[in-house]
């Protein structure tokens, strides 16, 4: 299993997200540090991973690379970011990073150097196709391929070995300096595939738990991922599903998706997609919903489908931004995330419930897929293991509705999303469902562990973490916008920091290699 079954990622578009000029100044600024005012906001929306878009020195938008090994230095350098990496880690943050290898910035030293040499360069051979028959649109006296179109962009010779070691060599700096965990390869659609094999024997060499993914927006995902290449993919297919399914409240869309990629026999069923509802590159799904409403259903289903959900910084907000003719980017603009104008609270909240819901659900992170119940309007589906079954309803009406359908059991369903409210279920019930969405969750059957554990009230004194660190809870406090209980405690370790954590979440049980844990295990 991956770190990544046990995550819920937030995707930062750095250069955007912290006001930098367009066009790289070459001056000096720092501001990428924001990050770390913000890990409070990171932690109560249950985030584990953090996904920066590109944070390399590049000529404007950080897709148009100059120097793969230096922080771009309108967001700080390489120890201020070292630093951000490293207090993300001791946050419990995991830190994935954007790997740009299609193409390069025409200030790349590489390009740079052809343009001063011509064909005495010995870097001819780095860029696809370039040759001295021709002149480029820039009119450099050689031609050269840039990607779709775009000759800002100049795109690597992936087949030169010369090119393939410079970036291992690239990633491997960044493993090291850095510790970042992962990697989303853009433009993974268009690559060299040889390329995967080699990228992902270097880095699960040095670390097996890397995780590697590429950008695909259409085409068949196992072309690049699975066996000896990437190990997923951007769900694309599903990110259109979700919103256009609520916008024509049909139901059927998303779940004829879901059926194709992951029920039995699913062509992905064995890929653990990145699944988004919006990014730096498509309108903010609270713009391409009629119905602002849906918003909740929409994370729901983000949050409970087969794979990783990954939030767009300032969407738990439901902020807007389309793209026009003229730019795109009003999709990635500076926030404070806290203090965000006229954010929508009730949303963030719903966001951090879902989180904390998949993160304590063995069925939610690791369960296979199965449509129960569908409608133009409604939709059950479940998420099953051996030792958990849940079900999920969604309602898209302005009125309460009854869903019918089997649950194969005979247990008691509890509703985890809507105040944990219990009730019985006899094999095939009726479940009245209100505007919005609803998780059901069946208990693991007694007989197949040694003791079912359950959760315990939380008092002052020593506990100790499941993954083996301890602590001291010293008091508790209620969150000023949610009115939600928290925990404080601080490290036996380290003192002087002081920690808070949602007082249900402190106190949960969890499922840890198909067996019951306490998250935090009383010491004395």
């Amino acid at each position: 299993m991956s770190f990544i079954q046990e995550s819920v990622v937030y995707n930062i578009y750095p250069l955007g997200y912290c006001g930098a000029p367009k066009e790289n100044d070459h001056m000096q600024s720092y501001r990428l540090d924001k990050v770390l005012d913000s890990i409070d906001h990171f932690k109560q929306l249950g985030v584990n991973v953090m996904l920066f878009n590109p944070v390399f020195e590049s000529s404007r938008h950080g897709y148009d690379t100059i120097d793969y090994r230096k922080i771009d230095c309108r967001l700080g350098d390489n120890a201020s970011f070292k630093k951000i990496c490293n207090t993300l880690h001791e946050n419990g943050i995991r830190v994935i990073l954007d790997g740009v290898f299609n193409h390069v910035g025409r200030e790349f030293f590489a390009f740079k150097d052809v343009q001063e040499k011509k064909w005495d360069s010995p870097y001819c051979g780095w860029f696809q196709n370039l040759n001295f028959g021709g002149s480029s649109p820039y009119g450099d006296p050689f031609w050269y391929e840039g990607w779709a179109g775009h000759y800002d962009l100049v795109k690597l010779n992936l087949q030169n070995p010369d090119v393939v070691n410079y970036l291992l060599d690239s990633v491997c700096f960044w493993m090291d300096e850095f510790g970042i965990d992962g990697l989303r390869l853009d433009a993974a659609d268009v690559m060299d595939c040889e390329f995967f094999k080699q990228l992902r024997n270097t880095c699960k060499g040095k670390n097996p738990d890397f995780w590697l993914y590429g950008e695909m927006v259409g085409g068949d995902y196992n072309r690049v991922a699975g066996g000896d290449m990437l190990d997923s993919v951007t769900n694309y297919e599903c990110y259109k599903g979700i919103y256009s399914s609520h916008n024509d409240h049909n139901y059927f869309e998303i779940a004829h998706s879901l059926n194709r990629q992951f029920a039995n026999g699913g062509i992905y069923q064995n890929l653990y997609t990145f699944n988004f509802v919006d990014n730096h590159d498509v309108n903010r799904v609270a713009s391409e919903l009629r119905d602002k409403n849906h918003l909740y259903n929409v994370y729901t289903l983000l949050f409970t489908m087969p794979g990783v959900p990954s939030v767009y910084y300032g969407s738990e907000f439901g902020i807007e931004g389309k793209r026009t003719w003229e730019s795109d980017y009003d999709l990635r603009p500076c926030l404070d995330l806290n203090n965000v104008p006229n954010a929508n609270r009730q949303l963030c909240a719903h966001i951090g419930k879902l989180s904390r819901v998949r993160l304590a659900l063995e069925a939610l992170k690791y369960g296979k897929f199965e449509n129960v119940n569908i409608r133009n309007e409604q939709l059950v589906f479940k998420r099953f293991t051996d030792h958990q079954t849940v079900f999920v309803l969604f309602n898209l009406t302005d009125r309460s509705e009854r869903l019918g359908f089997d649950s194969r059991c005979t247990a008691k369903l509890t509703d985890v999303l809507n105040g944990n409210e219990v009730f019985d279920c006899n094999g095939c019930g009726n479940f009245q469902v209100d505007l919005g969405a609803d998780i059901a969750a069946k208990p693991v059957d007694n007989s197949s562990v040694e003791e079912r554990l359950v959760e315990e009230e939380i008092t002052p004194g020593k506990y100790r973490h499941f993954k083996g660190n301890e602590y001291e809870v010293i008091g508790f406090a209620t969150h000023s916008e949610t009115e939600e209980k928290l925990v404080l405690y601080k490290s036996l370790q380290n003192p002087d920091r002081i920690w808070a954590r949602p007082y249900d979440m402190f106190k949960e049980i969890i499922w840890r290699d198909g067996k019951q844990i306490r998250r935090f295990t009383r010491m004395s």
